[in-house]
């Protein structure tokens, strides 16, 4: 104690500042050797004196900031680099000090948290929303290098909210907002239960401060009455331990408001109803003393069908442990308890900072610090594709903490967000795993993928080699990981099927003009090239085959030929099998099937896309002849299309039943009906059918005909 004040004396500058250093150092001194306090002590110093002048909203001194930064983190008991790092968190961004003066005086870990935590300011970026995103990726890709970054970030925003009273009413909405949505979820997925409950009650009260205020009043009235209630239950508790030779903490739990609010508006119940639940934690010595104790309260107090958890045995997915149940107290009052070891409530509080002083590498398992570093794993997958937002988006699916345990068919735990299906269970897996999917078996019965599971099921994921992901998943799963994942192996498959694409279109172009690729040659591609700014021939196929460039065009500027120089193609360009993937769309104005006289129009980005020859909207393309494209079908083509027909019938009971056992029965599948309107006693029906050709829509067409109700059929008309 003695140490931190005679060092703080003796910094240069240190009688006309203190800011709380001296508490800061008080703390500090209690676990950290004195060399590491001299070096915080430096970083004060610096930090002091790159802030001189400035002042925050409130009119204090800047440098009480990162002080209370500092000391946030200095009760969590962590390493002299990171109560360095807060200290010093803003005078990149606010001062004119650099990150190579933080590195050489400090080393390369305090300055890796200075910059995982300092804003993008200098980027310009298109709109606030992209600049948050930005930001907040960059302070996550720093976290997975170091996660103290976060702790660092977690306790800045912190401080920043205990202060928020001093700015506009606009901005504090949108700091509250953005605390709630992301970094109390961050503190909780960690396991900081202290600081999350700070954080959501902050931003509780000054995103909704009526809300607050009148859920603060109920709980400050009921109080009086509480807490002679809780004495008497405790003691009660204390008393019936004590007899069994049990030694344990019982604390009544004080509520927070968030939880309270969250808990009204999720389960739609009264303020009374809720205020009125009294929780009480039970803090023992060992594991076998959880279930014993959780027995002898059963014994004092009927418990409540469903309401008991067992996260001991299950620990939730931030390494939170305890036995949670709920009894019928006192005149029906609901008493919640919560049972676990001084060890467990130790993590309960400061999740993966509790374990600081274990290192990755060290035997013993801290289970916060593992789950942690699982997570972070998952997070540096994440980021690989996408932009900010999606990325941000991404993380936010997986903060929020609805979970379901679910098991391997050996038995492993795997925690899922509620609403996860099979899908999600195969990629949380293993991504190989996830995209070669083909089936699922949920306790050994066979479900669609689809299915949402549900807690203790053990799901089996079926896979086979030649398997892909499907672009329908990306409408029903839940987890971060499969959707980038999908998503991801949707755009390398563009990728692949765009360059296929485009070089059959410039050698199809290249044939017409009585040439081929082979026959253009290395040394006159790699002048194109050049003269084209692309990098390699990959390039030039996929903007081709994206419709960036039309691959008549670039035909003739590898012949040299002049866009004047007329060559008409006598053949079609472009033999389709519908197999093309993702490049290669059909136009839903006028759902081309095998048979119809088609033609190709390049559009930007998506490809080519098909449409009959007598669709309406080639209208519009005849002022963009260069777009057009020749096309032709193969001669067998094995894939079902979507084809409309229109039905008049009479209006009576039954005839959408008769109509589509019909369908049914002529081998095809109806994918969407609609009823356009009535006149009197007629109904006109629309359907959307899968359909192999012209052959078998014809035939369809006929077998509707005939039936009794129908009046008129017909294709829909282009």
């Amino acid at each position: 104690m003695d140490y931190a004040a005679t060092l703080l004396s003796k910094l240069p500058g240190a009688s006309k500042r203190d800011h709380g250093s001296g508490r800061l150092l008080d703390t500090l001194s209690a676990y950290l050797p004195d060399e590491q306090i001299r070096m915080v002590a430096e970083a004060y110093e610096f930090g002091a004196a790159a802030h001189e002048g400035q002042t925050r909203k409130t009119g204090e001194p800047y440098i009480t900031h990162p002080v209370a930064v500092a000391q946030e983190l200095a009760e969590m008991r962590l390493d002299a680099e990171a109560i360095a790092a807060a200290l010093l968190h803003d005078v990149v961004e606010d001062t004119e000090a650099t990150l190579d003066t933080i590195r050489e005086k400090f080393g390369d870990d305090v300055a890796l948290v200075v910059d995982g935590v300092s804003k993008l300011d200098q980027i310009q970026f298109r709109s606030r929303a992209e600049a948050q995103a930005e930001s907040f990726r960059k302070m996550m890709l720093a976290m997975i290098e170091d996660i103290r970054v976060i702790l660092v970030k977690l306790a800045d925003r912190l401080h920043n909210m205990k202060t928020l009273g001093a700015m506009p009413s606009e901005k504090k909405k949108r700091i509250a907002r953005e605390t709630l949505d992301i970094y109390a979820p961050i503190a909780n997925r960690l396991g900081i239960n202290r600081m999350k409950v700070e954080l959501e009650d902050l931003g509780f009260r000054h995103l909704y401060p009526m809300r607050y205020r009148v859920i603060a009043k109920a709980l400050k009235r009921s109080k009086g009455s509480q807490r002679q209630i809780v004495k008497r239950i405790s003691e009660e508790f204390g008393s019936a331990l004590a007899n069994e030779g049990i030694e344990a903490d019982v604390i009544g739990r004080e509520k927070h408001l968030y939880s309270i609010y969250r808990k009204m508006a999720e389960k739609k119940r009264l303020l009374n109803d809720v205020v009125d639940v009294y929780g009480f934690r039970i803090i023992v010595d060992d594991v076998s003393t959880c279930y014993q104790v959780l027995g002898i309260v059963h014994g004092l107090h009927k418990p409540m069908p469903g309401r008991f958890k067992d996260y001991v045995a299950i620990p939730r997915i931030n390494g939170y442990q305890s036995l949670h149940t709920t009894l019928f107290g006192p005149k029906g009052l609901p008493l919640e308890v919560q049972i676990r070891t001084r060890h467990m409530d130790r993590v309960a509080e400061a999740g993966v900072a509790s374990h600081w002083q274990y290192k990755a590498e060290d035997k013993e398992d801290a289970t916060p610090q593992r789950r942690a570093r699982e997570w972070l794993a998952n997070l540096a997958e994440l980021q690989q594709e996408g932009s900010s937002e999606e990325f941000l988006e991404s993380v936010k699916v997986d903060l929020f903490p609805d979970k379901i345990y679910v098991f391997t068919p050996k038995g492993d735990i795997m925690p899922l967000p509620k609403g996860a299906t099979a899908v999600d269970f195969g990629y949380a897996v293993h991504t190989d795993v996830g995209n070669r999917t083909v089936a699922a078996k949920v306790d050994r019965r066979l479900v669609p993928l689809r299915t949402p599971l549900s807690n203790g099921e053990t799901v089996e994921i079926i896979t086979s080699r030649g398997a892909k992901p499907n672009p329908n998943w990306l409408t029903f799963v839940r987890t971060a990981k499969a959707r980038t994942a999908i998503r991801q192996y949707m755009k390398n498959l563009r990728s692949t099927e765009s360059i296929d694409l485009g070089r059959r279109l410039l050698d199809r172009s290249l044939k017409d003009l009585e040439s081929s690729l082979r026959k253009i040659g290395k040394v006159r591609m790699n002048e194109a090239l050049d003269e084209l700014g692309l990098n390699n021939t990959a390039e030039l196929f996929e903007q081709i085959g994206l419709g960036e460039r039309l691959a008549p065009l670039t035909a003739r500027f590898l012949l040299g030929k002049k866009e004047s120089e007329e060559d008409e193609p006598d053949k079609a360009s472009l033999v389709i099998a519908g197999t093309e993937g993702m490049v290669v769309s059909y136009a839903k104005c006028c759902h081309p099937i095998p048979g119809d006289p088609v033609m190709g129009y390049l559009s930007t980005g998506r490809g080519v896309v098909i449409h009959r020859n007598s669709c309406g909207n080639l209208i519009n393309f005849r002022k963009q002849p260069e777009k057009w494209l020749a096309v032709d079908w193969e001669k067998n083509v094995d894939r079902e299309f979507s084809s409309l027909i229109h039905i008049d019938s009479h209006n009576k009971p039954g005839v959408l039943a008769e109509v589509a056992a019909t369908i049914a029965d002529s081998d095809s599948n109806i994918e969407q009906v609609e009823v356009l309107g009535r006149h009197e006693d007629v109904s006109m029906l629309s359907f959307l059918l899968q359909v192999r050709d012209r052959k078998h829509l014809a035939e369809i067409l006929r077998n509707v005909r005939k039936m009794p109700n129908v009046i008129r059929v017909s294709r829909e008309c282009a």
